[in-house]
């Protein structure tokens, strides 16, 4: 199986990879496969049904909407995601539902989105099913989906390879472990961030490559802009107040003598910057899965620190970056799982901690060894049961 840096990194909306982005991307199959094998106007009924995890918590998460607007064609990388909600609510009230925007069915909330909260699906706790009838009763057709974390969607029949539909592509450089891509680097010469960009090859031109890096770093400018710029209330029922826009105006508000220590200084702006993602996924803004929605802090504000606090940065070095923290990342859903619903937080953040560090360290020099050291050091920190066994 080939992941590729666009795998791990997804432009998408908040607030859970494997809560909202997963379900609407599993939908959205859903209803293309209708579509595809010409069912689709023979459609009278459609009912999805969460289990394990996405049926406890996802009511919380957004996951009905996402699967409503994934059925009517929608996917979490071009959505806006201001009209997600609106959207969920005016097909609850009208009790119509239409799929791919161009075949109107009946919707009936209390039958058709149905939340097990006590009842798991066999391979992973964040199951999902589909079932299409016509108008005399026929079962059109049915599919189970997993959502596995980071946005990643698999079939009943690919339960455990991670994609809809595996890929084998060939890659130049394949590695599955830190050891097999420092030998790689160690016989060819070439920087984790060069193997990276000859692998992605396989699927894309090498300007392709770059453009996407770039668009994946303006959506995480931007969700950091819209961070500190909004304000207010979060929403759910414990109404916590959003802080990233008050933090901004007391970081501007300090003196040199205040910033006397730059690193100590920086370290408050980073803060800031994994706050204001935060504070957009918990809204359900638009953001990157880094390498989940759960840990998308990390990634861009130590991208952003690398951007506006290192000397000599520059776009070439945000490219490099993704692409090594993309290679580590790699060897987490390889090896491990970066799904928080699997795992718990310290996978999603001890895997982000680590792809932010091994990024920033080639971004600033670092050789190979030192990229996979400072990855290392990022991982075993959250290796302590932060918050877990809470």
């Amino acid at each position: 199986m080939a992941i590729s840096l666009f795998d791990m990194l997804k432009i998408g909306i908040g607030p859970s990879s494997s809560h909202t982005v997963g379900p609407m991307k599993a939908a959205h199959t859903f209803v293309t496969a209708l579509d595809e094998a010409g069912l689709l106007q023979r459609v009278e009924r459609i009912q999805s049904q969460l289990y394990g995890s996405l049926g406890a918590t996802g009511k919380g998460h957004g996951s009905g909407p996402a699967v409503l607007l994934g059925l009517e064609g929608h996917l979490p990388e071009e959505i806006d995601p201001t009209i997600v909600e609106p959207r969920s609510q005016l097909i609850t009230t009208t009790a119509r539902l239409n799929l791919l925007g161009r075949h109107s069915i009946n919707y009936h909330e209390s039958g058709d989105m149905i939340y097990h909260r006590q009842q798991s699906l066999p391979y992973h706790s964040n199951g999902m099913t589909f079932t299409a009838w016509d108008a005399s009763g026929e079962q059109l057709l049915h599919k189970v989906y997993y959502s596995v974390g980071g946005g990643f969607v698999v079939d009943e029949k690919a339960a455990g390879a991670d994609r809809i539909v595996e890929d084998r592509s060939k890659q130049p450089y394949p590695f599955t472990t830190a050891v097999e891509l420092l030998k790689i680097c160690s016989d060819t010469g070439l920087s984790i961030a060069e193997i990276m960009l000859k692998n992605e090859q396989v699927w894309r031109t090498e300007e392709e490559i770059r453009s996407g890096i770039l668009r994946l770093w303006l959506v995480m400018q931007e969700c950091v802009k819209n961070g500190v710029r909004n304000e207010g209330v979060l929403p759910g029922g414990l109404k916590v107040k959003r802080r990233a826009a008050a933090l901004q105006r007391e970081l501007k508000n300090r003196t040199r003598m205040d910033m006397i220590t730059p690193s100590l200084g920086a370290l408050d702006w980073v803060n800031l910057y994994a706050l204001a993602v935060n504070e957009e996924n918990a809204a359900g803004g638009r953001m990157v899965t880094a390498p989940t929605n759960g840990a998308a802090g990390i990634i861009p504000a130590v991208l952003h620190y690398y951007y506006n606090f290192c000397p000599n940065s520059d776009e070439e070095g945000v490219i490099r970056f993704l692409l090594t923290a993309a290679a580590i990342g790699i060897l987490f859903k390889e090896n491990a799982s970066i799904s928080g619903a699997e795992v718990g937080c310290q996978g999603e953040v001890g895997s982000a901690c680590a792809m932010a560090a091994a990024g920033l360290a080639e971004a600033t020099g670092g050789s190979p060894e030192q990229i996979e050291n400072a990855a290392e050091i990022g991982m075993e920190h959250n290796l302590g049961l932060t918050c877990d066994p809470i």
